[in-house]
């Protein structure tokens, strides 16, 4: 697939704003943690990535009902889902220089009655001239998204057969849709009912 950038401008995909916070302390102070460990683009992305999908449990998993959607807010109360994980690595990212995109799926949700939007991210290694995506939902029984920039390895390949879709857009900002859904919800059951059913 294609991946398109939805702004040309790559500057886009270092931005900071409301979801993608990697101006607030705390996730500055996570970013500088995770570069001293590691030194070098590759590393660090990877390192991530990891942090992200290991230490913070998808709330679906979890049984966490609380909704966060800030970069800060997911690294703050170690809980979010799959959107607002993306949020965090995106930061991550970003808070280094690294470029980072917000990308889509429509997956059928988890009791096979529809569909729903999954987030993920796409990184842009610097030198490099191609994007890859990448999921750090969090790995379970059945799920085992990894690191991989040559080929996806992500948490859910799409069945095209049931409806399910892979955007090809890369956004340098979360979709108005899902970020309304986060930010609208008081609690996960109430996200669940609101999240998009397409872009």
């Amino acid at each position: 697939m294609q991946l398109l950038q939805q702004n040309p401008d790559i500057h886009a995909y270092l931005a900071s704003d409301e979801a993608v916070d990697h101006w607030h302390p705390l996730v500055q102070e996570t970013a500088d943690a995770l570069w001293s460990a590691t030194g070098d683009a590759y590393s660090y992305a990877k390192a991530a990535f990891e942090f992200v999908r290991d230490t913070i449990p998808h709330s679906a998993d979890s049984g966490d009902t609380r909704v966060s959607w800030r970069a800060s807010g997911v690294l703050g109360t170690r809980n979010g889902i799959c959107h607002a994980k993306s949020h965090a690595l995106a930061a991550l990212l970003r808070a280094q220089g690294i470029p980072a995109a917000l990308c889509y799926q429509l997956l059928g949700d988890d009791d096979g009655t529809g569909l729903l939007v999954h987030g993920l991210v796409a990184v842009r290694l610097p030198g490099s001239e191609t994007w890859a995506r990448i999921d750090p939902r969090g790995n379970k029984p059945g799920v085992d998204a990894q690191f991989s920039l040559d080929r996806e390895r992500l948490a859910f390949p799409v069945r095209p057969e049931l409806g399910e879709i892979d955007y090809p857009e890369l956004y340098a900002a979360p979709h108005p849709a899902v970020l309304k859904a986060l930010r609208d919800s008081a609690d996960r059951p109430e996200l669940w009912r609101n999240l998009p059913t397409a872009l």
